[in-house]
């Protein structure tokens, strides 16, 4: 059976290429970021699998009144396998960030160019996430076109929201619908990984995002005498959060790259337009990424004290919030779904498959902390986010081979 499953994927590039060049069309991009949603790219989806015989399909809009038809799609597609009782999910995200710059562009973001030397396809969303996206339906239909079933049942999951923080995509499955999942589900995520295809993502750090809004009196800059300078004081708070977060969670983990943990001062909002006078508002954002030994308690009770120390010296007032507030479980390395991919990516790819920890970002984080085991991997050109983004024909092809060996597994 192997056999013939890898010889109908090999002679599915014209489909692959298809499939990237519908989907690209469709610009999926959160109402946060400007954009619609993903409807359309989710209803497309939904049609096309129909018409190529997958017709187990579920969808689980969640509500967005800012969105297009006032929901975020999450689809599910269903491909039963000959043991109704082990399945294999694939977990793909509809949504793609904007194009950015579009004079960094070679040609139009959302009309897929074809290059060659490598064979390859370019556009906005090709590689982040539709690699993943045509790779597991390619997979998926390599059985039911030629009429065989995996040993696992397959669950195709085109998820909406990841790159906004997957509130209203696997996060709303999984607080509204959590029947869907069961804790002995093998789990890929196919989104992040390395050009060798070696890197298979079981941990993440711990993710705080902080917005700090520093309030003082505001004056003129000759006078700091008479003033609270809220800028003086956020600089302050930014400088002593790096350090002293630093110093106090300072473990380092070698299955991370980097291997410690970072606070790293980022976005400042603009406060005064001129030089000359003293601001009495500043807002500062900092990305923290936290070894999972650390929790987020420990280290929000060490911003807090620092936060205060800081109002006392300088005689002002900080409120924060933390637009991302994640803290993540690891999958083990002895899950049965790290050890089938291994097997996979090693016959596939002929590499020696090893288990990492990443920054942090993915849906396996939310998976992970209701006990579901999952792995982030897919063998990548490390385009995402860029001009110019692509996806080479030969990964797509590559990745629906190992997703289809772990179905068969």
């Amino acid at each position: 059976m192997k056999d013939k499953i890898f010889s109908w994927i090999e002679n599915s590039i014209p489909m692959a290429v298809e499939l990237e060049t519908e989907l690209t069309k469709r610009p999926a991009i959160s109402p946060d970021s400007g954009g619609e949603g993903e409807l359309d790219k989710c209803l497309f989806i939904e049609s096309w699998l129909k018409q190529h015989g997958i017709t187990r399909l579920e969808r689980y809009d969640a509500p967005d009144s800012k969105a297009k038809g006032g929901i975020r799609p999450n689809l599910i597609a269903t491909i039963d396998g000959e043991d109704e009782n082990s399945r294999f999910w694939i977990m793909s995200h509809t949504d793609v960030v904007p194009p950015g710059e579009l004079t960094m562009w070679d040609s139009d973001p959302w009309t897929v160019t074809r290059a060659d030397d490598p064979p390859r396809l370019i556009g906005r969303g090709v590689e982040d996430n539709q690699q993943g996206i045509v790779a597991s339906m390619l997979a998926a239909l390599a059985f039911t076109k030629q009429g065989l079933k995996p040993r696992r049942t397959i669950k195709l999951l085109f998820c909406a929201d990841e790159e906004m923080g997957s509130h209203l995509g696997i996060v709303w499955l999984i607080n509204n619908h959590g029947d869907l999942f069961r804790k002995d589900d093998m789990v890929l995520v196919p989104d992040g990984g390395d050009p060798a295809g070696e890197n298979m993502e079981i941990a993440e750090k711990n993710i705080i995002w902080a917005r700090f809004v520093t309030r003082g009196k505001q004056g003129h800059g000759s006078r700091p005498d008479l003033c609270a300078n809220a800028c003086l004081a956020a600089a302050d708070l930014m400088s002593r959060l790096h350090h002293e977060l630093s110093a106090k969670f300072s473990d380092h983990d070698p299955l991370f790259e980097p291997v410690y943990s970072t606070f790293e001062p980022t976005k400042k909002e603009a406060n005064v337009p001129n030089i000359n006078t003293i601001p009495g508002e500043d807002v500062s954002c900092m990305d923290m990424r936290i070894l999972p030994r650390y929790s987020v308690k420990s280290v929000l009770a060490e911003v807090d004290r620092i936060r205060k120390e800081i109002e006392a010296k300088y005689k002002v007032s900080i409120e924060y919030t933390t637009p991302q507030n994640i803290e993540s479980k690891t999958t083990s390395v002895e899950a049965p779904v790290v050890k089938a991919l291994g097997r996979a990516i090693s016959e596939v790819y002929g590499v020696k498959p090893k288990p990492i920890g990443i920054g942090g970002g993915t849906m396996g984080a939310f998976l992970r902390n209701v006990d579901i085991d999952s792995v982030i991997w897919t063998k990548t050109a490390v385009s995402m986010h860029q001009p110019n983004e692509y996806a080479l024909l030969k990964n797509i092809i590559g990745d629906a081979k190992v997703m289809a060996l772990m179905a068969l597994s």
